[in-house]
């Protein structure tokens, strides 16, 4: 019994200190987020059908975020998509007979600013219930298309369909609108839809015009440049158009995405994070002339 009562004693003497060390970690302020998120990419190009608004593409990001205040903030992600294109399942009987395809596995690095629609408060946890938001930034993103044929993936660029060889990386502008609430102390939950303006008409490895077959020296890269005759249609003479360079492809990432409050000494290590908490401490506490602490 005496221990029982000394194991009592001693956690009544410990509650307040523990209770202490849970309100302090969340009074403390914390301007860096953590992103990870998943959703949908719908792809926008020759390919694609005029009604396709949301795909069902899969799409995973991860990233960071820092607030300068408690409207503006910096993010930078990574985001993996797929993108796919069929004529094949197009509403239009041109594009059916064209019968070219695509699918693609696709990464973005960009940087953007936010800008919050309702202010986020004086510290992180006085956040409001729900907030809006936009961005626009910039960003790189690397494509690679392939195409089925004969049972097997093959890789579309280096194969030169349109006489063009064009790069696998290229610059995007990413925009768009998010909505989160907050979902705990630390957490929030985010939804975000964002179109990317492209600077390539070839995401899909369609542009321009048929060249002419006799060209080839691949013989699959004389089959594929055009597949007509798989559907049993001529192959058209060169010069036909093959697709659209007036206008330049593009994508839409639809995700939904957790966003986590790391401590502001997250990446501080020994020396530098202790004076980063003797730091912190001095701006949480202010010396009272008329004798000790006060908030």
């Amino acid at each position: 019994m005496r221990k029982v009562g000394l194991f009592v004693l001693l956690l009544t003497l410990i509650a307040p200190f523990a209770d202490a060390q849970s309100f302090f970690s969340i009074r403390r302020e914390r301007s860096l987020m953590a992103i990870g998120g998943v959703g949908t990419s719908t792809y926008f190009g020759e390919l694609a059908n005029p009604g396709d608004y949301i795909d069902t593409k899969p799409t995973l990001n991860v990233g960071l975020q820092y607030y300068f205040n408690n409207r503006v903030a910096l993010r930078g992600e990574v985001t993996w998509y797929q993108l796919k294109g069929e004529d094949s399942k197009a509403d239009d009987a041109s594009r059916m007979r064209r019968n070219l395809s695509f699918v693609s596995n696709n990464f973005e690095l960009n940087a953007t600013g936010l800008v919050n629609f309702f202010p986020q408060g004086r510290r992180f946890y006085q956040r409001p219930g729900f907030n809006l938001y936009g961005f626009a930034g910039i960003g790189v993103t690397y494509f690679n298309p392939k195409t089925e044929y004969q049972g097997k993936k093959v890789a579309l660029q280096p194969l030169q369909l349109e006489g063009e060889k064009y790069s696998r990386i290229t610059p995007v502008i990413p925009f768009g609108v998010g909505a989160r609430i907050k979902a705990g102390p630390f957490f929030n939950l985010a939804v975000e839809g964002g179109y990317r303006k492209m600077f390539t008409d070839y995401l899909d490895d369609v542009s321009t015009v048929h060249v002419d077959p006799s060209s080839f020296t691949d013989p699959i890269a004389a089959a594929l440049a055009d597949r007509r005759p798989e559907v049993g249609r001529p192959v058209v003479p060169a010069g036909t158009q093959r697709g659209n360079p007036a206008d330049d492809d593009g994508y839409f990432l639809l995700t939904f995405k957790v966003e986590y409050y790391l401590p502001d000494n997250f990446f501080a290590k020994g020396d530098g994070q202790k004076k980063l908490n003797r730091s912190k401490r001095k701006s949480f506490y202010r010396y009272n002339k008329r004798g000790g602490l006060k908030r």
